[in-house]
């Protein structure tokens, strides 16, 4: 039975950041458009390499690992970036690095909970394997334990994970963070606050959808609005359109498992489990094999799945960690440099 849908509202928290990052009055000259220009155009591409051909690729494996790739690329991108601004920590207003800062250690709480409930997911492996050896056995007195490791994996994956649920605030804050921080006298600063927009949209889509994946629910899942002056703007809106309706289609038709993977091991362990009775007909049957090749078969596709996805989710996890680090050492060095300008100008006004 589907549920009643409520309208969905495009999303602004505290107004039209538009109108903070790129006032009527800004002009950049043609080197920083230039910069601008690439890093949009090259976001653009990314979104719509995410646009599935098929409803059905959404919280697939291959889809997920892809998201987070191109996320993890569109992060090195800004760190690039502000490299080519020729734009120095020293020169940042404070509040664009309390922005940053804050915004960094909240992915990195984000990453963590993901690689959990990867984790814990993978743990469930374990009693998979169970029911294959049981069964393998082709032995009627292996068949309770068969019986109760499949009792005890469906409990198991419907448990909830209080890291990922915990998640929900720190989306919450993410997206009030996109509204920026006013830009004066800085066409560099612009250029930069406007590409940080486009990694922070890319960022929530990507980590709301995964919440969705692991949690079943799409409470989180808001549509926002881009401005057309944003190159990859149309990009994102075809790639929201796509994945948020075909989310919103998983959640109101009773699917409890989104991730594409776990619902086929999830399929397989429901038809199974009738045929697993101690009064059974004999083992050997060529559909009883059928069934438990099939198990083993999306066992496998599920751990393989499993171990990729969280191999990128931390290496997305480094190269957070990596640009907050740089950031926190610019900022080392400048405030270094500056209390050792200060201390040279006390002693010389001291010697004269």
């Amino acid at each position: 039975m589907s549920r009643p849908q409520e309208p969905h509202r495009p999303f602004f928290p505290h107004g039209n950041p538009f109108r903070m990052i790129l006032p009527k009055s800004s002009y950049l000259s043609p080197k920083l458009q230039a910069l601008l220009n690439k890093f949009e155009e090259t976001l653009a591409d990314r979104l719509r390499k995410l646009v599935p051909k098929h409803n059905d690729e959404v919280f697939s494996f291959s889809w997920m690992i892809l998201a987070i790739q191109l996320l993890s690329e569109t992060h090195s991108d800004i760190k690039t970036l502000i490299t080519e601004l020729e734009l120095p920590v020293v020169d940042w207003d404070d509040k664009w690095i309390d922005v940053y800062l804050d915004n960094s250690v909240k992915l990195l709480d984000v990453c963590i909970a993901f690689c959990s409930e990867l984790s814990r997911l993978s743990q469930g492996q374990l009693l998979l394997h169970c029911v294959q050896r049981n069964l393998d056995q082709n032995n009627p007195i292996e068949i309770p334990k068969a019986k109760s490791s499949i009792d005890s994996w469906r409990q198991h994956i419907g448990a909830k994970n209080p890291r990922v649920e915990n998640c929900l605030p720190i989306i919450d804050k993410l997206m009030e963070s996109l509204e920026l921080p006013k830009v004066k006298n800085s066409a560099k600063g612009k250029t930069l606050m406007r590409a940080m927009y486009g990694v922070k949209v890319q960022t929530l889509f990507v980590c709301t959808a995964f919440i969705s994946a692991f949690t079943g629910s799409d409470k989180k899942i808001v549509d926002l609005e881009v401005a057309r002056t944003h190159l990859w703007a149309e990009a994102f809106n075809d790639l929201q359109t796509s994945v948020h309706g075909e989310i919103r289609n998983l959640v109101s038709s009773g699917r409890i498992v989104l991730l594409r993977e776990l619902e086929e091991v999830a399929t397989c362990v429901k038809d199974l489990y009738p045929k697993i009775q101690e009064d059974m007909e004999p083992l050997g049957t060529e559909e009883w094999k059928n069934s438990v090749v099939e198990l083993r078969n999306r066992a496998e596709k599920l751990s393989s799945g499993l171990d990729l996805l969280t191999k990128e989710v931390d290496g997305f996890f480094q190269i957070v960690l990596s640009g907050r680090d740089a950031l926190l050492g610019n900022l080392r060095v400048s405030s270094s440099v500056f209390d050792s300008s200060k201390k040279y100008k006390a002693e010389e006004q001291f010697v004269r």
